[in-house]
């Protein structure tokens, strides 16, 4: 199989899109000539044109909003949030509108709307621009929320969110951007919803998404080299939550570390932590764990925000001390 990087895997998603569907359209800040802050969407413009490829002027609520009429009104936009700290600026039209309207209205208005916005720390750009507010989108019935950890999955799992009828929120890890990964040759897509084993084991389960599985399978490699054998499954959907993968592997391992990088308190982490209590309490054999971002703004210092963001190593202290307190 061709290898591509993982924006490049985006990218090539949305051409593929652009070209099946007409009613496929971009908006955003500075992604046609610029080609986004991180050049996702670099020579889009060129092929489609300007009309489906339109600059914004720098007003989130405004895109998002317009995305939403568009998305109503019968054309399936895809709207780029440069960083998703700023998507904060555009919650109402998401939660109060996109989220709600083809509940209130059935199929008279079906919300084909994609959010597409990088997330997530490492950069050291600072506590406004290195969020991961995942978390205040899966609270939001009506919303789905796609987090891909590699680039053969943000390439289908794209195209299947541009094809749904639902609001899909679309989280993009900045530092997978230049990861390269094996892309299936054709057309193929990936269902929203269902997580994936990406690494076999049977001594503890490491669940995680984004980066952190990729954090997570460099936790699994140093853990077997200390006679652990960790599972990773990689939830890929935040919203559908795939519990029925994570609860096979649990009940087959008795243990499970959650791995996110947003912050601790209210995150991701404890969503999944408790339907894991509640779907596997018979068959653990310790309490499950956290490994998440601590409760701070992300510095702009490179020695602080490691120290803020959760990694391998620390995802291997903490199995480490699971298996010391329940051996």
């Amino acid at each position: 199989m061709p290898e591509l990087y993982y924006s490049h895997a985006i990218r090539e998603a949305m051409a593929e899109e652009m070209r099946r569907d007409p009613r496929v359209f971009l908006l955003g800040e500075d992604i046609a000539g610029y080609g986004g802050a991180f050049k996702v969407t670099q020579g889009l413009a060129e092929e489609f044109g300007t009309e489906r490829v339109r600059n914004t002027p720098i007003s989130e609520n405004t895109i998002v909003g317009v995305g939403v009429g568009a998305a109503v009104c019968g054309m399936r936009p895809i709207v780029d949030i440069m960083f998703q700290d700023f998507i904060a600026l555009a919650m109402d039209q998401l939660v109060n509108h996109a989220a709600k309207f083809y509940y209130m209205y059935g199929n008279q208005a079906p919300v084909p709307l994609v959010v597409r916005t990088p997330a997530g720390g490492g950069r050291n750009y600072g506590p406004t621009h290195s969020q991961s507010l995942e978390a205040w989108l899966i609270h939001v019935p009506g919303l789905k929320v796609v987090a891909p950890a590699f680039a053969a999955d943000a390439k289908g799992l794209l195209k299947s969110a541009i094809r749904d009828d639902n609001p899909v929120v679309f989280v993009e890890s900045k530092l997978l951007y230049g990861v390269r990964g094996e892309i299936p040759e054709g057309d193929y897509t990936i269902p929203l919803g269902e997580a994936k084993v990406v690494r076999e084991g049977d001594a503890v389960t490491l669940i995680a998404y984004s980066r952190m599985t990729i954090e997570s399978l460099k936790a699994a490699q140093i853990l077997s080299s200390r006679g652990i054998e960790a599972e990773v499954v990689d939830l890929r959907t935040l919203s559908p939550l795939d519990i029925d993968t994570v609860a096979a592997s649990v009940e087959k391992t008795g243990r499970a570390i959650v791995v996110c990088e947003d912050c601790l308190t209210g995150g991701i982490s404890a969503e999944v932590m408790s339907r894991v209590v509640e779907e596997c309490f018979d068959f653990l054999q310790a309490p499950v764990k956290r490994v998440a971002a601590l409760d701070t703004p992300l510095p702009c210092s490179d020695v602080l925000e490691r120290a803020a963001l959760p990694d391998a190593n620390k995802i291997v202290a903490a199995v480490e001390a699971s298996f010391a307190a329940y051996p």
